[in-house]
C-alpha cells in the first residue's frame, strides 16, 4: 500500500494584535485518500483558526521531504510542538 503526499497551508492562530501566521505543512496519508479527509485532519489540529486552509494541493515525495526540513526550522512550529507536547 503505498502513501500521497500533500502541501497545505494553514493559518494559525493570533501572533498579536489582529495578526496571525501562515505556515505550509507537509503531510502523509494513506493511498486513496480524498482531499476532503485531509481537510478534516488539518482542521482538528491544534492550534489553527476557523476556516484555516488557505491552500492544498498533492506533492511528490521529494517535496514532501523538503518540506519536513523546512518545518523543522520554522520558529513558530517548534514552539507550537512545545506546547501542544
Amino acid at each position: 500500500m503505498g502513501v500521497m503526499y500533500w502541501k497545505a497551508v494553514i493559518r494559525y492562530g493570533h501572533v498579536g494584535k489582529r495578526n496571525e501566521i501562515s505556515v505550509a505543512r507537509y503531510l502523509e496519508f494513506p493511498k486513496g485518500t480524498q482531499i476532503y479527509e485531509v481537510i478534516q485532519v488539518i482542521n482538528s489540529m491544534p492550534g489553527t483558526k476557523n476556516n484555516c486552509i488557505q491552500s492544498i494541493c498533492e506533492i511528490t515525495k521529494s517535496d514532501f521531504l523538503h518540506g519536513l526540513e523546512q518545518e523543522k526550522n520554522n520558529f513558530y512550529l517548534q514552539s507550537l510542538f512545545q506546547v501542544v507536547a
